[in-house]
């Protein structure tokens, strides 16, 4: 097992931000649950 980092988590939310943007016809509802995660996670990373 990897210890996930914060380049890790910029990488899936680019990702996920591209797919939701290349196809915005779909709800991709559990895809932007998981980019308010990844938000806030960074912006958290960030503060301290």
């Amino acid at each position: 097992m990897h210890e996930t980092t914060t380049a890790d988590r910029e990488r899936e939310l680019r990702t996920l931000l591209d797919l939701i943007e290349a196809h915005p016809e779909r709800a991709w509802t559990e895809e932007r649950q998981r980019v308010t995660v990844l938000q806030r996670m960074l912006a958290a990373n960030s503060e301290s």
